[in-house]
């Protein structure tokens, strides 16, 4: 799961998004693999071709993240740059296939439990020179399942992991199911056969962190991390930039951009551009038409690419009302999503119907929730066990957001429910870290909320967010058929199977409306002529790497 504000990518939006892929690759298992999906030249020279020696800064917009420590790292802002700062034995390159990243091969078992790791030998962490080890990636997963961590992700992406949901609940010291073999081997053992594991590992508690590092300066060694990622962190100013300095010695290709500068303070981000204090910059709802104006200058820089992302309205199905599918249901048809989508969003993200976007794998373009339909709705409330809008206890709706006013899009929202439902709705705001913090905690009873893929499989949004058991299941939602069936296809082996699986679980869950799925994600930027290379995944992938400076 990845977080973010789209505001800090592309557009300017109220709305949320969390962590995905264009459905490119299948994961496979029983296989073996050199790691790579392309040749990777060594002794700091770009596998791009770019020059061992970096130069330059780009200039671009962020956000403050909530934590650089890979093991907490659940919002797409603080994995923007914990994805730079720090590797793991795999990673998702810009094509989004997983390929070697610490582990230069590796093998997996005829059972497909057992994976064997070969790290290379030459990876050092930053402002260091000591080499990583199998016993640091052992240390550093074992660190994120130790419960004194308290981190909210590492049950969701280490709990295949045999042992490791012993010692995240307190129950063991160590991970039963890691291994290490000598320096350079390791062996991780998990329960099942699941064809999404090693993407998994692709998440940030899966990710190395230096032990001597942390142990002699445990309170004050995220100011300046020894990671093992293509960027250092050289300093963080509150509230005010980041800035990051090429590791010349990254082991898959040194970057070609010297540094990397996030302007995180406010103001106009376009203006900045325009007056050539950024090099890449997001489009607001607000110049969104001047842009895409071809007779506009800006039009010759402007890129859009969809995302791998969904913004979505949630209930917490074990509050009142909501704890009423029929009230959800009457919520979400009480919505116009295509006249908010049209008028206020000037259709710079299209409407979902689904939970899964467009280029998953497993993506239903049939898929329906709840849509449009006032008359329903107010029949759907009626019939509820609260009887109509005067049963229903106060009503109150969270996001992020510290402002006067709520985003244009739910102040629309608490217009149509009083229109159509004739329920008033309050709203809370709330900073982005007490946002997550207690949505973890289930308090909110309806959120805004985004959810972009970590990697490119249905598991990683329906099993994490929707199976009754899982630690991320924000809404509480809890249905036997649909935990039946997300447990089936976690071991399904025969890849249209396994995805008719995870498309039956979905439309059951939009039927019983946990979600109201709003829009699908899409970035809307402006890049300097001279910026080449500039990726718009549709997931947080390391990038930076890729971008050279021709002025």
């Amino acid at each position: 799961m990845i977080r973010l504000l789209q505001a800090t990518r592309g557009i300017v939006l109220s709305l949320l998004v969390v962590f995905g892929s264009t459905g490119i690759f299948i994961f496979n298992q029983g296989c073996s693999s050199d790691g790579n999906g392309e040749p990777i030249e060594q002794n700091g020279e770009s596998a791009d071709g770019g020059s061992t020696s970096a130069d330059g800064t780009l200039r671009v917009p962020g956000g403050d993240p909530v934590t650089l420590d890979p093991a907490l790292a659940g919002d797409a802002i603080s994995a923007t740059y914990v994805v730079e700062l720090f590797g793991g034995l795999v990673t998702i390159d810009k094509d989004l296939n997983v390929v070697g990243d610490i582990a230069e091969s590796w093998e997996i078992s005829p059972d497909g439990r057992v994976y064997t790791f070969h790290l290379r030998d030459n990876v050092v962490f930053h402002y260091s020179n000591r080499l990583v080890t199998a016993e640091d990636f052992k240390y550093s997963m074992e660190r994120a399942a130790d419960p004194q961590t308290a981190s909210i992700v590492a049950e969701a992406y280490l709990g295949d992991i045999v042992g490791a949901r012993d010692m995240i609940r307190g129950r063991a010291d160590e991970i039963s199911g890691i291994k290490v073999v000598d320096d350079f081997t390791l062996e991780i053992t998990i329960d099942e056969p699941k064809p999404y594991f090693l993407a998994k590992l692709t998440y940030p508690t899966a990710f190395v962190v230096d032990k001597d590092q942390i142990e002699s300066n445990p309170r004050n060694w995220l100011r300046k991390p020894h990671g093992t990622g293509p960027y250092k962190l050289k300093e963080w100013r509150l509230g005010e930039s980041i800035l990051l300095e090429a590791n010349d010695r990254y082991h898959l290709g040194a970057p070609s951009v010297k540094t990397v500068e996030f302007l995180l303070s406010g103001g106009s981000i376009l203006t900045m551009y325009q007056n050539n204090e950024l090099d890449v910059a997001g489009v607001s709802i607000n110049d969104i038409e001047r842009v895409q104006d071809p007779n506009d200058p800006l039009s010759d820089e402007y890129v859009s690419a969809d995302e791998l992302s969904i913004s979505y309205l949630g209930f917490n199905t074990q509050k009142p009302p909501f704890d009423d599918a029929n009230v959800r249901r009457a919520f979400g048809m009480a919505i116009d999503r295509e006249k908010i989508a049209e008028v206020l969003l000037m259709d710079m993200l299209p409407v979902a119907h689904s939970i899964m976007p467009p280029g998953l794998p497993g993506y239903n373009p049939d898929a329906r929730g709840p849509t449009y339909d006032p008359e329903q709705a107010r029949q759907l409330l009626a019939e509820s066990k609260y009887g109509g809008p005067g049963g229903l206890p106060k009503v109150t709706i969270t996001e992020i957001g510290g402002g006067a006013t709520a985003g244009s899009d739910t102040q629309a929202m608490i217009e149509m429910w009083k229109d159509n439902l004739g329920v008033e709705v309050e709203i809370e705001q709330t900073e982005e870290a007490t946002f997550w913090q207690d949505l973890d905690k289930g308090q909110y009873q309806m959120f805004t909320a985004g959810w972009i893929m970590d990697y490119p499989d249905p598991e990683d949004i329906l099993d994490i967010l929707f199976y009754s058991k899982s630690r991320q299941n924000n809404t509480r939602y809890s249905n036997a058929e649909v935990d039946a069936l997300l447990l089936q296809a976690r071991t399904e082996q025969d890849v249209a199977a396994r995805m008719a699986l995870y498309q039956q679980a979905e439309q059951i869950i939009l039927d019983e409306a946990p979600w109201i799925p709003l829009y699908y994600g899409r970035d809307h930027v402006v890049v300097k002529p001279y910026v080449k290379n500039y990726l718009l995944p549709p997931m947080v992938i390391p990038k930076l790497r890729y971008v050279t400076l021709e002025q």
